[in-house]
């Protein structure tokens, strides 16, 4: 089988296949379905071990649920654990596979990895349609809740400098959400930046949006990622939910990515919306200039003194 079976199915089918299982999948189909958390973690050797089996009962066992290779069989553990488990849940298997003195090591590490990740299944051609639909758009909503805030208002600064409408939709309550896209139509774009666990307000804004025909584009850590269903157009990032910190490194990488790409194409734009915002810096003294223009006035007010 080529595609993983999906988060939810895979314990159903541990549960519905168990009678049929032999003495050690029994043993394996048990610790998976009370333990999942762990065992998205461990390899085939150590899962094995755990159990009380060989690794080879551990490989037959992935693909005699219909995988191709255990390491299918543990991307769909990884999906269960991302989606399932509770920020003390999180914390609680962070901290059980990290040890104290390499937290610092394992968390650049892992970003970076997140990033390579994403580099290698992110499709370009993908790319390009989210890039020529915002383009295209009317207006452009863009939405992003809790821990995904923080990507949306950075997407949402430098898209202001690029375009004339673009709107950060405030998500304090679903109403709210609602009342701002009241005028969503099928000439703009809605940009839905989701993780585990996915917000339903986010979920509720891009079916909104779909249903009165806008284009939607998303930006998730999966194409099972329940928001896609809104989404023509899908942007993954991988990302690690499994700690108290969600990490989006690799997702505020696509984000650049889209901002660059929309630079580009509106280069002549974007030059003249700089240069005159750096007559307006310059005139209200907004950066450097304020601290310069204080020490020249406590330079002259000691030459006073002198």
């Amino acid at each position: 089988m080529n595609q993983s079976k999906g988060k939810i199915e895979l314990l159903d089918i541990l549960e519905k296949e168990y009678k049929t299982f032999s003495k050690g999948q029994k043993k394996l189909a048990t610790f998976i379905i009370e333990n999942y958390d762990r065992a998205a973690f461990l390899t085939a050797a150590k899962l094995g071990e755990e159990v009380g089996v060989s690794e080879s009962t551990v490989v037959r066992f992935a693909t005699a649920v219909g995988y191709e290779g255990y390491p299918q069989f543990q991307k769909d553990l990884g999906e269960l654990v991302r989606t399932k488990l509770n920020s003390i849940q999180r914390m609680e298997v962070t901290y059980g596979r990290i040890p104290q003195g390499e937290i610092l090591a394992s968390v650049l590490h892992g970003d970076i990895d997140k990033i390579k990740q994403t580099l290698e299944n992110i499709e370009e051609e993908t790319f390009e349609v989210a890039v020529n639909t915002i383009l295209k758009a009317r207006k452009i909503y863009i939405i992003g809740i809790r821990s995904c805030a923080p990507l949306a208002s950075f997407l949402n600064f430098y898209l202001n400098l690029i375009f004339e409408n673009v709107i950060l939709v405030n998500t304090n309550s679903a109403s709210e959400i609602f009342e701002q896209m009241i005028r969503i139509n099928e000439e703009d774009v809605v940009i839905g930046i989701s993780f585990p666990r996915y917000s339903m307000r986010t979920m509720k804004a891009l079916e909104f949006a779909s249903n009165r025909e806008a284009k939607v584009v998303t930006i998730t850590d999966s194409n099972h990622s329940p928001i896609t269903m809104y989404s023509s157009c899908n942007l993954i990032a991988k990302s690690d939910m499994v700690s108290i910190v969600d990490s989006l490194v690799a997702p505020l990488s696509i984000v650049n990515a889209l901002v660059v790409a929309l630079c580009m194409k509106k280069q002549d734009e974007v030059i003249e919306t700089l240069k005159t915002l750096e007559d307006i810096w310059d005139e209200y003294q907004v950066y450097n200039k304020e601290e310069l223009n204080r020490v020249n006035l406590d330079s002259l007010d000691r030459k006073k003194e002198d």
